[in-house]
């Protein structure tokens, strides 16, 4: 028989023993509960990472890219209230120079960096295509440029649109980019192949302003990428061929550049994040045609 005292050890240590089992199975509990709440908690930690992301991103360069990479930041600030993305202008030059010289984080290009910025350590993030058109102001009446014809203008030998199949009788006025823009670059390696353009005309610092001065100038003629072509100007075929993106895919329509966004080294943060957003899948779908350029891959599909 036990005695009083050996019968309250008993009774302890099997309460003691209970206790333990409930606490194991309760800690059991609460760990599956937590790995459960453990998952969401990711998922909503990782939303909430990318909302807690903060800084400050800067971009400058290209006013062709512009638009869209106006759009991207928008888009990107909404989703990460705490990041800062500043966008400007200034010309492809212009977006190498800063962000070679560390003034921007991105610098913006139509034309790939070379010369005096090759050996500068820029990484390059191509992040789309942009389809070019010359345009004219819409009282020349003409819908079609030959390459030898768009350069005989450009170059200043043609200074009348009589000499064009089915121009008017009118002054040819050609409205330019400064030296520093990508998109005068291009213009000038695609049509011109290198030469020089003539040093009479207008000259525009900026797309826009570019397009303004062909729509307002009368017998105008100048260059912009396609977004920034509207119904107060004519977009002509280029070698006979319209722009679309089956055109620009098979080859067939050359008047073109490969979008660059450079960083000097590989980017991180909020900056790498920034552009990370505007290689993905849902924003290269949708908002890169929407926008009126192309995707990135096009050309390697």
């Amino acid at each position: 028989m036990f005695k009083g005292k050996q019968i309250t050890t008993l009774l302890l240590a099997a309460a003691m023993s209970l206790g333990l089992l409930a606490g194991c199975g309760q800690s059991k509990d609460s760990g599956a509960s937590a790995g459960a709440g453990g998952n969401t908690g990711a998922d909503n930690g990782g939303a909430k990472q990318e909302q807690q992301l903060s800084g400050t991103v800067t971009a400058s360069g290209s006013t062709a890219l512009a638009p869209l990479v106006k759009q991207a930041a928008a888009d990107f600030m909404d989703k990460n209230p705490k990041v800062t993305v500043n966008v400007t202008g200034g010309g492809s030059g212009t977006g190498l120079k800063n962000v070679a010289d560390g003034t921007s984080d991105i610098g913006n290009s139509d034309v790939a960096a070379e010369g005096e910025f090759k050996d500068k350590g820029l990484v390059d993030h191509v992040v789309a295509i942009a389809p070019f058109a010359i345009i004219t102001n819409n009282d020349v009446g003409i819908d079609n440029l030959s390459k030898q014809q768009a350069a005989d203008i450009f170059t200043g030998k043609i200074t009348n649109w009589k000499d064009i199949p089915g121009g008017k009788d009118m002054k040819i006025t050609v409205v330019h980019r400064p030296a520093s823009s990508g998109s005068r670059r291009l213009v000038q390696q695609i049509v011109l192949d290198g030469k020089e353009f003539t040093k009479e005309g207008i000259e525009q610092a900026e797309s826009g302003a570019m397009k303004t001065a062909v729509a307002s100038t009368s017998g105008a003629v100048g260059y912009v990428d396609i977004p920034f072509v509207d119904q107060t100007v004519k977009a002509v075929k280029f070698d006979g061929v319209a722009f679309s993106k089956e055109t620009v895919r098979s080859g067939a329509y050359k008047l073109y550049g490969v979008e660059h966004m450079y960083t000097k080294g590989e980017p991180a943060g909020a900056v790498k994040a920034f552009l990370d957003f505007i290689m993905s899948k849902d924003f290269q779908e949708r908002r890169v045609e929407e926008l009126k350029f192309l995707p990135a891959s096009l050309l390697s599909k």
